[in-house]
């Protein structure tokens, strides 16, 4: 397990290539900054190519490896997509080290029996079915690492049932199920498998769930610096399986 006291060492993650989703805006904008800090070069992910591109910038500005960018929209993307990202990928790369599962989609909070039942399919989509899909385009690219981290980000709502979250609770639910079902898969491979609960950060979608909330009086994503770079890196080889959370400090 992670020690309180855990501290990464520079060079952690130097020739490593990471693939994360979400990445043009919080949690995974900041571990895609930190990830490269750290030496990996970090495949960027998402929907909005500006954000991916000013992403791009400052990773270059801060002398990190060379990111990539792949814009692609978890939502609508087709089985076709995915073929094509792991032949790209297959191309420029010839492996993953890691792959890290951020994008998320909320939704409406709304009692089940108002849900509506497109915005339904769409959190699945983006939640649930596209880390799927994912995860299985990449598990060949990912077992051609000598040691490899997949991490599912995953929810308070996904331990214990809250009304009015719908579609997205239930999408989370079932990552957390992923994740188990891919690490008693994968135990004697040399890929791991793990969950995050990020748990209350400041981030868009927190921002967008409580709207009465004041931001300011949440920590930002780099109170999690720690946990992720210790699970996507070599010091966490051997532990799969399991869902993380922030460590409470004594």
């Amino acid at each position: 397990m992670i020690m309180h006291d855990y501290q990464p060492t520079d060079n952690l993650l130097t020739g490593r290539i990471i693939l994360i989703t979400g990445a043009g805006s919080g949690i995974g904008r900041y571990m895609a900054l930190e990830f490269a800090k750290l030496g990996a070069t970090v495949i960027l992910l998402g929907r909005s190519l500006r954000k991916l591109e000013t992403l791009y910038d400052e990773i270059e500005q801060q002398n990190g490896p060379q990111p990539a960018i792949y814009p692609m929209n978890l939502e609508s993307a087709t089985l076709q997509d995915y073929d094509v990202l792991t032949t790209t990928l297959i191309n420029e790369f010839g492996r993953l080290d890691g792959l890290l599962h951020n994008a998320a989609l909320l939704g409406t909070l709304s009692p089940i029996q108002h849900h509506s039942v497109e915005l339904w399919y769409r959190i699945m989509q983006v939640n649930l079915h596209a880390p799927f899909l994912l995860t299985k385009a990449c598990l060949p690219l990912l077992s051609h690492s000598a040691d490899a981290s997949i991490l599912f980000t995953s929810s308070n709502v996904a331990k214990q049932g809250k009304a009015y979250w719908g579609g997205y609770a239930v999408s989370k639910w079932g990552l957390e199920g992923l994740m188990q079902v891919l690490a008693d898969e994968l135990e004697n491979s040399s890929i791991r498998v793990n969950s995050i609960n990020p748990g209350a950060i400041r981030t868009a979608l927190r921002a967008i769930a409580y709207p009465g909330e004041d931001p300011m009086t949440l920590p930002t994503p780099e109170v999690l610096r720690t946990l992720y770079l210790y699970l996507i890196g070599p010091d966490s080889r051997g532990i799969t399986g399991q869902a993380f959370e922030l460590p409470k400090m004594d």
